[in-house]
């Protein structure tokens, strides 16, 4: 029999609690993809001021393994902020370690602007030493915002609250964007005014402007700390976990409105069963939720491989959409990179989000998930195929087909591999299995990062080379979609003990550690 206030919270009606849970909650996503999202104009800039062309301006690049360093370090970083992380959720409790990640990413945040030395290699090691530590705490946000969404939302509309958290994002990409062009015509006014010019088009300013950017990410973060900290534990950790059904009584009586008679215990606490007391390595869990655990590691890697090598490198990807020549200066052309990625964002990602919040709790995870899968599989390889003619004729048909991409990841698995780890796994491993979910996502990007920017590097030409990864990136698609449908369960309207529980046999031998 299930415990009083965990039935409460399964059947509450949605209030201002939940929605108030929601934007906490997400500011740290929010945060998550400024930071990471922010990186495609930077690397412009950074390849003008660092590696400029002797002759042609608008030739500068940074070298591949500069540029992947910037990318993997970040990447890198996050997996292990959400192994991390999401094993001291589960050991010292969520409200517990969530403020620590975001001080880690206001200061990982902060600490990138100072990447200060008198040389190239030195700043940009120190860049990706700090892009790393950033890394860890945007890492950690994502099993614990996922697992307290989970823990505090009714069973109905659970989906689409983690969903809300999650579709933060899409707003952190786009406020990226539009700082990036805030920023530099600050600079590029600023520069034409003083006439500080390190040569024809590089400002001696754009040093300075990339790391105001990078260090403007720390605000939203550090903004939510203390919201973060007012939060109480969640009653199913403090139930469950720490067995003090009392105190999770009493801090749900605060945010449901509801007198502590109606959810208080009637029996003697003891009588109640804790959660799932067998160990991450043994055998009852391999038994129970292995096969849960490697769906969501395998669908989590396989779509970050697509989804991140998509993302990460946009401006690559339509630079034949950008304008630009030897007259072209380092603001201009952050502008034009920042300003696709955010057309992108408005037209795309952010939609796909929202489709997501009004379809997951009727239609279902692991539908929305083959759908995704398979719509993305089909579009990489129309990009694909015919890369030659969208590259010939510059068709605006390949950035609709591009766009697209990112409408079906997020109303698809992009969205829901962050949903369903939050749902199936024991109250006492739930944070450390979202994180291990995670972890191999972000091993996925960076397998995708590397792979795509090899492509890109690897032939003069650079059609061949970009024709194949996307079709490959299709290939992965379409891999995702077979996991899916051969392992991922269905986790719509049922409370978490009841995915538990379901799971639980007759056959159940004692917890064997391996």
């Amino acid at each position: 029999m299930a415990l009083k206030v965990l039935s409460a919270l399964d059947t509450a009606r949605t209030q201002y609690y939940h929605f108030k849970a929601t934007i906490v909650a997400g500011m740290g996503l929010f945060s998550d993809a400024y930071s990471l999202f922010c990186i495609p104009p930077i690397t412009n800039m950074l390849g003008r001021i660092y590696y400029p062309h002797p002759h042609h301006s608008s030739q500068h690049h940074l070298p591949t393994n500069i540029s992947l360093a910037m990318i993997a370090a970040s990447l890198l970083g996050a997996a292990a902020g959400q192994l991390v992380f999401g094993c001291l959720g589960d050991r010292m409790g969520r409200r517990g370690v969530y403020g620590l990640s975001l001080l880690i990413m206001v200061a990982g945040s902060l600490a990138c602007g100072f990447s200060a030395c008198t040389t190239r290699g030195c700043v940009l090691g120190s860049l990706a030493v700090f892009r790393f530590a950033l890394g860890v705490g945007i890492g950690g946000d994502y099993p614990l915002s996922a697992t307290i969404m989970s823990e505090f939302a009714n069973r109905n509309t659970r989906g689409a609250f983690i969903a809300g958290v999650f579709s933060m994002q899409g707003f952190g990409i786009l406020a990226s964007s539009m700082v990036t062009v805030v920023v530099c015509k600050i600079f590029a006014v600023g520069s034409r005014a003083g006439g500080g010019l390190s040569d024809q088009h590089t400002p001696a300013g754009a040093d300075v402007a990339w790391r105001v950017i990078l260090m403007l990410g720390a605000v939203p973060a550090a903004l939510t700390y203390y919201w973060r900290m007012l939060m109480p534990e969640t009653a199913r950790y403090t139930a469950l976990v720490e067995n003090n059904v009392l105190q999770a009584a009493r801090d749900m009586e605060k945010i449901l409105d509801l007198p502590l008679s109606q959810i208080q215990e009637d029996k003697p606490l003891d009588e109640y069963p804790s959660s799932s007391t067998f160990p991450l390595l043994s055998t009852r869990f391999l038994r129970r939720h292995g096969v849960e655990l490697f769906s969501c590691a395998a669908t989590w890697f396989l779509l970050d491989v697509a989804f991140y090598s998509s993302n990460l490198f946009q401006s690559q990807i339509y630079q034949q959409y950008l304008t630009l020549d030897d007259s072209t200066d380092v603001y201009e052309e952050a502008i034009k990179v920042a300003g696709l990625q955010a057309l992108i964002a408005i037209s795309a990602t952010i939609p796909g989000y929202y489709f997501t919040v009004f379809f997951i709790d009727r239609v279902g995870r692991r539908k929305i998930q083959l759908m995704g899968f398979t719509l993305m599989g089909f579009l990489y390889l129309g990009l694909g195929i015919p890369y030659f003619f969208w590259r010939k004729h510059k068709h605006a048909g390949f950035i609709i087909l591009y766009g697209l991409t990112f409408f079906f990841a997020n109303f698809g698995p992009n969205t829901t591999t962050f949903i369903v780890p939050a749902e199936l796994f024991p109250a006492r491993l739930r944070s450390t299995c979202h994180g291990i979910s995670g972890a191999t996502g972000k091993i996925g990007a960076v397998v995708g990062a590397v792979g795509i920017q090899r492509a890109w590097g690897s032939s003069d030409s650079k059609l061949k080379p970009m024709r194949a990864a996307l079709v490959v990136l299709g290939a992965v698609c379409f891999l995702g979609t077979v996991v899916t449908y051969a392992f991922t369960p269905e986790t719509m309207r049922r409370s978490l003990e009841e995915n538990e529980k379901e799971r639980e046999t007759e056959s159940d031998g004692p917890a064997v550690a391996l």
